[in-house]
C-alpha cells in the first residue's frame, strides 16, 4: 500500500481543488455558460401572509425579449415539494404564507429583462394577519392543512419526581441565523430531446434532489440528470430545494437552456436558516453536584414549511441534557409552523440551540454549589457505557471527560495589553480605551450525533475501476468544503497502492445516491462506501495474480504500483496486470441499523455521537457593550485524523461560525419581514473578528466500525464555540444574558 504518511489516509494532502480556487480559475455553479440561454428570475411574495386573489402576467409577457412567465398552473406534476414532507408550493397556488415565497418564474434573453419582467406582473393580494409567534401556533387557527406543529416530542427517562438539593431554572432564546455562503444559490438547466432535462447544479444531495424535481415535472426520475456544479460553501442551505425546479420548468418550457443566479438579498430568501429558539430549563443536583433531573421545553420556529424541522426538534430534544449522565430528565421538544421564512438544516442541526441552553445551566448551577465550572462538567460526563435520555446506550468512543480535560487544561493564554486599538472591543474606529475593558473567560463542552437517525436506512454508493496502474473513483457525495475530494484519493492510494487517483464527477447518471453532505456523515458514510469499493477491487486483483503465481492471496499486497509477495520473491506491475479492461467494483454501504424514539422518546435512534469544548477569553467594554474575542481555546474528539489540515479548517470555520451567532448574526424580523437581508446589515465575523483557534488536542479514540476509526468533525466546533462566547461575555460583565446573539444593548442598557 502507499505509505500513509505520503499520500494516502494520515497525511496531510493537500486539496486538489484548492490551487484553481486561491487563483480564481475553479468554475462554480454561477460560472456555467451554455449557448443561446436564457435566464431565470423569480416573483417572490412581499407579504408574510396573504391569499393571491388573481396575476396579471400580461404585462411581462410584453416584455421584449420575454420568453416565458410561468405560474402554479404550469407546474405539470406534483404541485408541492420537500425534503422529509412535499408541504411547499413549487409556485404559490392560492396562498402565500411567508415573505420571500415563489409565486412566478420568467426567463428572459438578459438577467435585466428578466427582472423587469417579474417586477411587471401584477398580483392582486388580500393579505392577512400573520402568524409569527411559534409558541402560539399550536392553538392558533392553522396556516396551513397540514397543520401547525411540524413535530411534538416528549422525552421520559426515570424517576420523574425525583428533586434535587440544588435547583437553579432559566429561560433561553437563540436567534435565527443564515448560513452566509459565499456563493449564492444559482445553476443551468438544460433540456434533452427525450423530454428530459439536464441540471447542474450547487446541492447537497443530487438524487434526492432528482426525486422531487422528477415528481414536479411529472416525468421519470431517469429523464432527469443531475450533476454536481461547484459549491461556493452549503452549512445545511442547500440540502432543501432553492431554484432547482424553477430552472428545469423554464428550460423544458422555452426548450432552450436557462442560468439563474440569485442576488445576496434574493439568497436571504431562497433557503431555510437555523431555527430560532426559545428554551425553558430547570437542573437538579445534590450537593456535590451531580446532576438528578433535567427538565426542559424547547419550541423552535420552523417558519412557513417543512424542510427538516421534524428531525431538528429531534436532535434538539436528544441532546438538550448535553453529554452529561442525567438520571431522570423530562424533556418536551416542539417544532412549530409560522409565517415566517422557513427554517431547516444548518450545522449543528438543533444541537447549536441547545447547547447554548444547557451549558447556560451548567454555569448557573455551578454558581449556585460554589464549585468551578469546569470541575462539575467533569464530575457529569458521560462516557462509553453509559446511558442517555433517551435510553440508548453509548457503544463507541465517547471521550468527554478527556475533551473537557483537554481543552481546560491548556496553558492559559498569555494576552498582555495592547496598544493596537484593533485588539480592543470596537476595533480601530477608537471607540474604546483599554483601561475602560473587563476581562472574561468562558467555557462549554457539547456533542451531536453522526449520520441520520430514528430508522433511516443510511446509505451511500461508491464505485472503483483500476485499470493501466490509476484508479477511477465514482461517488455523488456533493463536495461542499468539507474534503471529500481530497479524502476519497487518499482513501483510494491506501487501499490499492497507486498514487493517480481520479475522481470521477459527482452526478446522478453514473452511481446511486451518496446521500446528503450534511449530518457530519460523509467521512463515515461515502469514505465508508469508497474503502468497500477499492478494497472489492484490490480482492479481484490479488486473486487473479494469486491465482497466476500459485500462491495464497493472503500473502499478496498492493504497494506502490506494484503487486508484491509478503515473502518478497515476487512482484508485478499493477498498470501491467490492469492493463485493457482493468478490475472495477461497485458498492452500497450501510451503517449499523437505528430505531424511531418511541412514545416516551426513547429508542437506539442514533449511530455514533462526537463531542467537543471551547475555552475562550474576551474583552468588554461595558459601557458600549462592545466585544473582542482575544483567544479561543478547544479539543474535539475526532476518532481518527484522516488529513491534519482539512480538520484545522473543519474546526476553526466551525468556530468561526459559533462566535458568528454568539455576538452578531442574526435575521431580524418585523411581523415576518426580513429586515436586514444583505451582508451590510447581516453581519457575519472577518479575519478581524477572529482570533487564532488553538487546537489543544485532537482527542483520537478510532470509533468502532467506522473507515479507519474516524468520525465527521465539521459540526462540534459550532455546536459548544457560542455557548462559550457567551460564557465569557457573561464573566466580563456578571450579566445573565439569556439570549444569543448578544447585543451591544444588551450590555450597556442593562
Amino acid at each position: 500500500m502507499v505509505d500513509a504518511g505520503t499520500r494516502g489516509v494520515g497525511a496531510d494532502v493537500g486539496r486538489p481543488d484548492g490551487v484553481p480556487k486561491v487563483q480564481g480559475r475553479f468554475a462554480f455553479s454561477s460560472d456555467l455558460w451554455a449557448d443561446d440561454f436564457l435566464w431565470g428570475h423569480t416573483l417572490r411574495s412581499p407579504h408574510a401572509s396573504a391569499r393571491i386573489l388573481g396575476i396579471d402576467i400580461g404585462p411581462a409577457l410584453a416584455t421584449a425579449g420575454v420568453h416565458a412567465v410561468l405560474l402554479a398552473s404550469d407546474v405539470p406534476g406534483r404541485l408541492t415539494y420537500g425534503l422529509e414532507h412535499p408541504d411547499q408550493p413549487v409556485l404559490a397556488d392560492g396562498q402565500v404564507r411567508y415573505v420571500g415565497e415563489p409565486v412566478a418564474v420568467v426567463a428572459a434573453d438578459h438577467p435585466d429583462v428578466a427582472r423587469r419582467a417579474a417586477e411587471a406582473i401584477v398580483v392582486n393580494y388580500e393579505v392577512t394577519d400573520p402568524l409569527t409567534d411559534p409558541e402560539a401556533a399550536p392553538t392558533a387557527a392553522p396556516i396551513h392543512p397540514n397543520g401547525n406543529v411540524f413535530r411534538e416530542i416528549n422525552i421520559r427517562h426515570g424517576d420523574l419526581d425525583a428533586t434535587g438539593e440544588v435547583v437553579v431554572e432559566g429561560t433561553y432564546e437563540v436567534g435565527m441565523q443564515d448560513q452566509a455562503f459565499m456563493g449564492p444559490e444559482s445553476g443551468l438547466a438544460l433540456p434533452d430531446d427525450d423530454g428530459g432535462v439536464e441540471l447542474f447544479i450547487s446541492t447537497q444531495w443530487l438524487h434526492v434532489d432528482r426525486e422531487q424535481i422528477a415528481a414536479c415535472l411529472g416525468i421519470d426520475e431517469e429523464q432527469v440528470r443531475l450533476t454536481l456544479a461547484g459549491v461556493g460553501g452549503a452549512f445545511g442551505a442547500r440540502e432543501d430545494l432553492s431554484l432547482q425546479i424553477h430552472l428545469c420548468l423554464l428550460a423544458l418550457h422555452t426548450g432552450k437552456p436557462v442560468k439563474m443566479v440569485y442576488s445576496r438579498d434574493e439568497s436571504f430568501f431562497g433557503h431555510v436558516h437555523r431555527h430560532p429558539a426559545k428554551m425553558w430549563y430547570r437542573h437538579h443536583a445534590d450537593g456535590d453536584g451531580r446532576l438528578v433531573k433535567v427538565e426542559a421545553r424547547i419550541v423552535l420556529d420552523g417558519g412557513a414549511y417543512a424542510s427538516t424541522s421534524s428531525a431538528v426538534i429531534a436532535n434538539a430534544s436528544c441532546f438538550a441534557a448535553g453529554p452529561y449522565k442525567v438520571p431522570a430528565a423530562h424533556i418536551v421538544g416542539l417544532a412549530a409552523r409560522t409565517n415566517n421564512p422557513p427554517c431547516g438544516a444548518m450545522r449543528g442541526f438543533g444541537a447549536v440551540q441547545t447547547c447554548f441552553g444547557h451549558e447556560s445551566q451548567m454555569d448557573k448551577l455551578a454558581a449556585a454549589l460554589g464549585m468551578d465550572p469546569v470541575e462539575l462538567r467533569l464530575t457529569n460526563a458521560l462516557d462509553s457505557g453509559d446511558r442517555l435520555v433517551t435510553g440508548q446506550v453509548i457503544t463507541g468512543t465517547f471521550p468527554v471527560a478527556e475533551v473537557i480535560r483537554q481543552c481546560a487544561g491548556a496553558p492559559a493564554p498569555d494576552i498582555p495589553p495592547s496598544d493596537d486599538r484593533r485588539d480592543l472591543p470596537g476595533g480601530s474606529g477608537r471607540t474604546t480605551d483599554a483601561a475602560d475593558t473587563v476581562r472574561g473567560t468562558g467555557f462549554a463542552v457539547g456533542f451531536k450525533n453522526l449520520m441520520f437517525s430514528e430508522g433511516y436506512d443510511d446509505d451511500s454508493s461508491a464505485a472503483c475501476r483500476v485499470a493501466d496502474g490509476v484508479a477511477t473513483v465514482t461517488c455523488a457525495c456533493a463536495e461542499v468544503g468539507q474534503g471529500f475530494v481530497t479524502l476519497a484519493q487518499q482513501i483510494a492510494r491506501t487501499e490499492l497502492g497507486v498514487d493517480e487517483v481520479i475522481l470521477a464527477p459527482a452526478q446522478t447518471a453514473t452511481i446511486g445516491s451518496a446521500g446528503s453532505s450534511s449530518a457530519s456523515r460523509q467521512t463515515w458514510m461515502s469514505g465508508g462506501a469508497v474503502q468497500a469499493a477499492c478494497r472489492a477491487v484490490r480482492d479481484q486483483i490479488l486473486a487473479d495474480v494469486a491465482a497466476d503465481w500459485g500462491v495464497s492471496p493472503d500473502g499478496l499486497v498492493l504497494r506502490d504500483g506494484l503487486v508484491v509477495s509478503l515473502d518478497g520473491q515476487q512482484e508485478a506491475l499493477l498498470a501491467q496486470i490492469t492493463a485493457g479492461a482493468g478490475y472495477e467494483a461497485d458498492v452500497e454501504y450501510h451503517h449499523a441499523p437505528t430505531e424511531a424514539l418511541d412514545e416516551n422518546g426513547q429508542g437506539n435512534a442514533h449511530v455514533s455521537f462526537a463531542c467537543a469544548a471551547h475555552r475562550v477569553v474576551a474583552d468588554v467594554d461595558p459601557d458600549l457593550g462592545l466585544v473582542r474575542i482575544r483567544d479561543i481555546t478547544t479539543a474535539q474528539d475526532v476518532g481518527r485524523i484522516l488529513n491534519p489540515t482539512q480538520a484545522v479548517g473543519q474546526i476553526e470555520g466551525g468556530t468561526a461560525q459559533g462566535v458568528g451567532l454568539a455576538l452578531m448574526e442574526e435575521i431580524v424580523l418585523d411581523n415576518g419581514l426580513v429586515r436586514n437581508a444583505s451582508f451590510t446589515d447581516y453581519v457575519i465575523p472577518t479575519t478581524l473578528d477572529m482570533p487564532d483557534v488553538t487546537i489543544a488536542a485532537w482527542v483520537e479514540e478510532p470509533e468502532p466500525n467506522a473507515p479507519y476509526g474516524a468520525k465527521g468533525i465539521g459540526e462540534p466546533p459550532t455546536i459548544s464555540s457560542s455557548a462559550a462566547v457567551a460564557a465569557a461575555v457573561r464573566a466580563a460583565t456578571g450579566l445573565p444574558l439569556p439570549r444569543i446573539p448578544i447585543r451591544p444593548a444588551d450590555i450597556a442598557l442593562a
